[in-house]
Formats: C-alpha cells, structure tokens, sequence
C-alpha cells in the first residue's frame, strides 16, 4: 500500500488527466518533464497567466491544479527527508477505504461505497440491537421458574409462551429492546472518546468466553454426553453459510488502523495471514464441538445460551456469565459502531464548504442512525437471518467488491504514473488480473446462493 504522499501524487496526476484533457489544451505542452519542471521551480501563477489566451473561463480550474501539483511535490519532498527513502509505498500514514474511494472511484463509486458502509452498519446495529434483548430474554423468561437452569433444557420456546405472568415472551423481548435503545440510543447523539480500556476489556471477556465454551463442549464431549450427531454431508444450510462467513471474517475496513501502527512492516503479509488462521482455528473449533455437543434442533441462534444449562455446568457464575455475555461486549460496541454509522452519514451528503444546520447536525443524522435498526429488531430477533442477509448484501461488497475495485484502479494508476518498472515492496502474491476477477466472481456466488435461500426457504423474517 503506497503511501499518502504517493497516492495524493497519483490521485492529482489521474484527476488532471481526466480533466484537462477535454479542455482541448495543446497536449504536446503538457509533457510530463515540462510539468515536472513547472512543479519544482514553482511556477504554477505564472504558467496559469501564460495559459489564459488558450482557455480563458477555465484559469481557475488550471490554477488550482497547478497548485495542487505543487503542494503534492512539496509534501513529496518533506516526506523523503522525513523517512530519509524515496520508496513511495512505505506505510507511514493511515489510510482509510473512505479515502481511498475517493482517490480512485469518480462521484457514483464514491457514493455507492458510503452507501454500502452504511447498509453493513445498519445490519451490525439491527443484530447488536437483537441480540442483547434475546440473551436478556432467555436468561429471564422460565416456564418452571429456575431461571439459571432451564433455558438450555433442550425445549424451544415460542415467541408466545409466558414469560412472567401474563407477560408473553415477545413481549418480554421488546421490553427489553426498549430499555436498551433509552440506555444506549442517547450516545449516538453525542461523540463517544477515550474507548481504548473498553475495547481492551472488551477483547478479553471475548477470548474468555471463546476458551469457556470450547473446553465445556469438549469436556461433556469427552464424557460421553454429546447430543449431536451430524451428518456426513448435509447442503440444506449452505445458502446462509456464505453470508455467515462473510460477516464473520469481514475485517478489511479495520486493516488500515491495523497495519499502520505495525513498526516493521516487512513480514506484514505474514502477520496478516497468520492472524487470518488463529481466527479461523477458533471459529473452526467453536463450530466443530457445537454440532457435536447439542442437538441441530435445539442449537439456539446465541450460540451462548446454550451453555446456561445446569447439564453443561453447574457452576451459577459461568452459567450467568456466558448468558449475558453478549449483553457486556455488545452493548459497548453499540454507540461505537451508531457514532461511525453517524458520521458515515454526513460524509455522504456532506459538500465542500458548507455546513449543515444545528438541527440536522443534532438532531436528523443521529435519528436517521439510531430509528431504522432498532424498528428492525423490533419486528424480528431472528439473528441467522440478519446475519446472513447483513453479509450477504453490504458485507459482500466490503469485502469483495469495493477492495478488488480498489485494487485494480490503484494498480493500473500506479503503472500510468510511475511506470511498469516501479516495485511495490507489500505487492500481494495475488497479483495477477485474475485474481480480482475471481473476487468478484466468489463474491457474486455469495449473492446469489444467499438469495435463492431467502427466496427458497419459509420466511422467518
């Protein structure tokens, strides 16, 4: 990945071109030694006022990217003498996909992509929306009354089954949901700083709980006690696997916050995958002892709840726990991802210049964030579905389609600008051409499969 300087380079050289080569200038005037002159001796007024009897209504729009020229060589020059190296694809500043769709994708890609980080963030807060009422609810609601022991009993429950007196168990559920959206819902009115011990924390009680429920479901394995018994091969589920999957490794919007901090980033690639495996290993085995420790019938959407069972353990702390651990870890992620989904918002509508006024700043943005996930979760609580649809659709194109995209335009202006020559020292195994199209491919494939199971399954939604 080059780095800013490079890429602000090449992004002016590419815009440039676009530009002025419609404006019917001489070309054979603008030859790249002539401009490169032009941008180290400072030239750009003067070059400007020399030009203004070729195309007089557009000195502006020369003059400004002359003055972008310079400024990109100038930040050029103060970047080698910082880094002491000319290699234009050193990482040395972070660079965010938002960025980066606006260096190589023309107006409709650049809303398409904010269009698409929004639909992901709206499917994340319909889950996190979903998921917290429904551990609270299975934690609480009993038909018998133990509230510690019967909500992994292997009885399903429907949405209209009591769950406090006359309260029904939906019912139960949107009460929650309610109280959830007047505790967490204000903050995305506000900026939310200062969340690194809450993301650290957070991390923790994840791998905790992950080491929890496998060596649970390894120990009761192990004793003889698995209820589950999978089939050798069953493609019943294999429609949603992919949208599944999608969700669960879609981490390239993070990658930037990720490798930039990396001080020696000459194994980079390495840490990548490795760190690709680890997590794969962990789904791999949490997936694994599941299908062979409960049943597919009573296998709860929470994967969680299912170890709340006095069967599985008798110790009431671990119990409550791993119950209510989606409560903990989601409910601090929640205004996090809402104040993003926020901010995604006036990226998109938001015009050079201008400001937006103090009830659409305050007030529109944040209630268009906060209303349209919890009126989803409201109607629905079914977290396969969610899941598979929010991957499927928006994490699809994060994960599939926006990088291959980027991948190609920046390649392709990185040889018109630098030359075939040039040497990308982080270029990917993965160079060939038809790599991407086989991204693409494998990322149509997803769609397709992920809709023929909406279309061919019973509505659950």
């Amino acid at each position: 990945m080059p780095s800013s300087i490079g890429r602000e380079w090449r992004s002016t050289r590419r815009t440039t071109r676009m530009r002025i080569l419609p404006l019917g200038f001489p070309i054979m005037k603008f030859s790249s030694k002539m401009a490169m002159n032009d941008r180290r001796r400072g030239l750009s007024c003067q070059f400007a006022q020399s030009c203004s009897h070729w195309v007089p209504s557009r000195n502006v729009l020369l003059q400004k990217l002359l003055n972008c020229d310079l400024r990109v060589m100038a930040l050029w020059e103060q970047s080698r003498e910082r880094r002491g190296s000319p290699n234009i694809f050193e990482i040395v500043e972070r660079v965010e996909m938002g960025q980066m769709a606006s260096m190589f994708f023309n107006k409709v890609g650049v809303n398409l992509f904010y269009f698409c980080i929004i639909i992901y963030l709206y499917g994340d807060l319909a889950i996190y929306a979903a998921a917290v009422p429904v551990s609270l609810m299975q934690v609480t609601c009993s038909m018998t009354g133990n509230h510690s022991c019967s909500v992994g009993d292997g009885t399903k429950y429907n949405d209209t089954d009591k769950c406090w007196g006359p309260i029904r168990r939906i019912d139960a559920y949107r009460l929650y949901l309610a109280a959830f959206t007047l505790l967490l819902g204000p903050f995305t009115f506000f900026n939310v700083q200062k969340t690194k011990y809450l993301q650290i924390m957070t991390s923790l009680m994840r791998w905790i709980a992950f080491i929890i429920m496998i060596i649970l479901a390894l120990i009761r394995i192990g004793k003889g006690q698995a209820e589950g018994h999978p089939s050798v091969a069953n493609l019943s589920g294999i429609q949603n696997l992919f949208g599944v999957c999608v969700y669960s490794f879609m981490c390239q919007h993070s990658l930037p916050s990720l490798i930039t901090p990396i001080s020696k980033k000459k194994h980079v690639n390495k840490l990548v995958l490795l760190d690709y495996i680890l997590i794969l290993g962990f789904y791999s085995l949490l997936s694994f002892t599941a299908i062979y420790c409960f049943r597919n019938e009573t296998l709860m959407d929470m994967y969680t709840l299912n170890f709340t069972n006095c069967d599985i353990i008798n110790i009431a702390f671990i119990r409550y726990f791993l119950g209510l651990f989606p409560v903990f870890t989601i409910s601090t992620n929640f205004p996090i991802i809402a104040v993003t989904l926020r901010n995604n918002w006036k990226t998109l509508f938001h015009r050079e210049g201008g400001t937006y006024p103090w009830v659409v700043d305050k007030i529109v943005f944040p209630a268009i964030t906060l209303i349209p996930p919890v009126v989803v979760a409201f109607f629905t609580h079914d977290l396969e579905s969610l899941v598979g649809i929010t991957g499927a659709y928006a994490g699809n194109g994060i994960q599939y389609i926006i990088p291959a995209f980027l991948a190609y335009y920046s390649r392709k202006d990185t040889q018109l600008v630098f030359g075939s020559g040039t040497v990308n020292k982080h270029l990917s195994p993965f160079r060939h051409t038809c790599w991407i199209g086989f991204v693409l491919v494998w990322g149509f494939s997803c769609l397709v499969f992920v809709t023929a199971n909406i279309i061919l399954s019973e509505p659950k939604l």
